[in-house]
């Protein structure tokens, strides 16, 4: 990933906002690395050396500045549109597989070798997988000892660290402080209010790039929530997650430039996983100033980028869930297909082991509607035996769904099942890797309009973004893919 210094230091030298975690500032004479807006982050030309990411700034020898707060800054946009192997890797490692399957997991999912993956991210990334992942685990590992009550040890496990030990030398490595000392740094600063815990619980803030278009993101996933899954009141948003380690539920209120997230977890292990996969859902890392600028040179969406700046579209929390609801909409309206996804969950999702207030049902898995779709399905023949054959597929691992999958590679995969079109395999492409220039199908164009594939040309990179303006501005009820 190149980075132009000249830009680079200019962006640090007046604190912009914009490029908080698309890079980050060393500075040769102190050691110390910044975000580009960190109050601390003043360096001359001569002793700023930028870096991609903070691992390439800690393999370098830098360490963390304790003066950047980590629940203000969002991740980067980078990961969201990147469809090459490096993007594929590192939304994975955000992802927590290394924690889980080490750098071997990695690498088959992506479908490379260790020692190829490894050249291009630390060609790409300036470090290799190990050490990205690293950086991550310490990362999250401050945010939850400056702003929770979770002791050192959950902290610790939390964090994705295999041991207290090994959290232990991490955090004095990176931030050449202790975890105590991290706690009563921030308790002394007054710059942060740590949240009650109860075994289980944690409340975090997600920092979000603004603008943000928080009402049409709870408006788009309140209008197809499923009860018992989803709950959707005005303002907030609630959800129960299938995660490596057991259920969770999360509540979600997006507050200004960040959204309070509350987790009930089954596995505190489980944390980083969830924080990726409802970032993703929200789309907090998208860069609205790069889209709203492209979109609004088109007169025909000027208007609606003008009124609704920083609009998002929506991710995805479970491959199978997004495909699943995809083909259960196919041609229906939104109120039909959410009526057909809530008869499927009430026959064959799982309870939560014990209810969190209107959430109280997992959506079904694949292998669960391979086996008794048949029993529950309503509509075409052909519809329902598309279902049950992806489920089935998904079950057995023949189709993966899972944020580092190459977008044309699923995109391809999913077509080669009957009864699946180009329409409903954009759609799914579009959510569950976040791929931000997808055609919006003819259907959300309005009467009149010109040729969507000869008017989109001019909406790229950006044509998904494009797709949620069109969508919002129909007036008619728009059916699912």
């Amino acid at each position: 990933m190149l980075i132009d210094p000249e830009l680079a230091h200019r962006a640090a030298a007046v604190r912009d906002t914009r490029f908080d975690g698309r890079l980050v500032l060393a500075v040769r004479t102190t050691g110390v690395y910044c975000a580009p807006s960190c109050p601390a982050a003043a360096a001359r030309r001569r002793s700023a050396e930028f870096f991609p990411t903070s691992a390439a700034a800690q393999q370098q020898g830098y360490r963390a500045c304790l003066r950047c707060l980590p629940d203000v800054i969002p991740g980067s946009p980078e990961w969201n549109t990147r469809g090459d192997l490096a993007g594929r890797a590192m939304r994975l490692i955000l992802d927590g597989v290394i924690e889980r399957e080490g750098v071997p997991g990695l690498a088959r999912r992506v479908g490379y070798s260790e020692r190829h993956l490894t050249r291009v991210l630390t060609a790409e990334l300036g470090a290799g997988p190990l050490a990205l992942a690293r950086a991550q685990r310490a990362h999250l590992a401050r945010l939850l000892i400056e702003t929770t009550s979770l002791s050192v040890s959950d902290v610790a496990f939390a964090a994705g660290f295999a041991s207290v030990r090994q959290f232990n030398d991490t955090v004095r490595a990176v931030f050449a402080a202790t975890p105590s000392e991290l706690r009563t740094a921030a308790s002394r600063g007054g710059s942060r209010r740590r949240v009650p815990t109860t075994p289980g619980r944690v409340t975090l803030r997600l920092p979000v790039r603004t603008p943000f278009d928080a009402a049409g993101i709870l408006a788009f996933l309140g209008s197809r929530a499923i009860p018992g899954v989803e709950a959707a009141h005005p303002g907030r948003y609630s959800r129960t997650l299938r995660l490596p380690h057991g259920p969770a539920t999360a509540h979600l209120r997006p507050a200004g430039t960040h959204v309070e997230c509350a987790l009930r977890l089954a596995d505190l292990r489980d944390l980083g996983t969830a924080v990726a996969r409802l970032r993703r859902l929200f789309d907090l890392d998208a860069d609205p100033a790069a889209i709203d600028r492209v979109l609004a040179a088109d007169p025909g969406l000027a208007p609606s980028v003008a009124a609704v700046p920083g609009i998002r579209v929506p991710g995805s929390v479970d491959g199978t869930e997004t495909v699943l609801r995809a083909l259960l909409g196919q041609q229906l309206t939104v109120p039909a297909a959410r009526a057909a996804a809530r008869r499927l969950t009430e026959a064959v999702g799982e309870s939560l082991p014990a209810r969190d207030g209107e959430l109280t049902t997992l959506f079904p898995s694949a292998a669960a509607v391979a086996e008794r779709g048949g029993e529950v399905l309503a509509g075409p023949t052909r519809r329902v035996d598309a279902i049950r054959m992806v489920c089935a597929a998904i079950a057995s691992g023949e189709l993966e769904l899972h944020v580092g999958v190459d977008p044309e590679a699923l995109r391809s995969r999913l077509r080669s099942y009957p009864g699946v079109g180009a329409s409903t395999a954009g759609y799914v492409v579009m959510r569950l890797l976040g791929e931000p220039d997808i055609l919006p199908p003819n259907d959300v164009v309005p009467r009149g309009a010109d040729d969507l594939a000869e008017r989109g040309r001019a909406w790229s990179p950006w044509r998904s973004y494009a797709g949620m303006h069109l969508w919002r501005t129909s007036a008619r009820v728009v059916p699912e893919p």
